[in-house]
C-alpha cells in the first residue's frame, strides 16, 4: 500500500485574505469619519450669570450642547471600534487555533 504524500491542509482563499484586510480598514474609517464628523458638528453656546453681589457677570468659556451630528459621529465611531475589537478578537482566536 502506498503512502499519501498530498498535503490535506486547507489553504486560505483568497476570499479571506480580501477580507482579513477590508474588515479592519473599515473600522478604522469609521472611527475616523466618526471623530470628524463629531468634531466639526459641535455647537458651542455663550452662557451667562449675573451675580448681583459683586457686580461682575459669571460666564462659563467653551460650553457645549451635544448636537445630532455630534451624537451621529460618536456612535459611528463606536461603532468602528467595535469592529476592530471583533477583529482583534477573532484574528486572535484564530491564531490560537492553529497552534498543535
Amino acid at each position: 500500500m502506498g503512502e499519501n504524500t498530498v498535503n490535506h491542509e486547507r489553504q486560505p482563499s483568497h476570499r479571506g485574505k480580501v477580507a482579513a484586510a477590508v474588515v479592519p480598514l473599515c473600522g478604522l474609517v469609521a472611527v475616523l469619519a466618526g471623530g470628524l464628523i463629531a468634531y466639526l458638528n459641535r455647537d458651542f453656546v455663550g452662557w451667562f450669570a449675573y451675580a448681583p453681589l459683586s457686580n461682575q457677570p459669571f460666564s462659563v468659556p467653551g460650553a457645549a450642547f451635544i448636537t445630532r451630528g455630534t451624537q451621529f459621529g460618536l456612535t459611528l465611531a463606536v461603532a468602528g471600534l467595535l469592529i476592530l475589537a471583533f477583529w482583534a478578537g477573532y484574528r486572535l482566536g484564530r491564531r490560537g487555533s492553529t497552534r498543535p
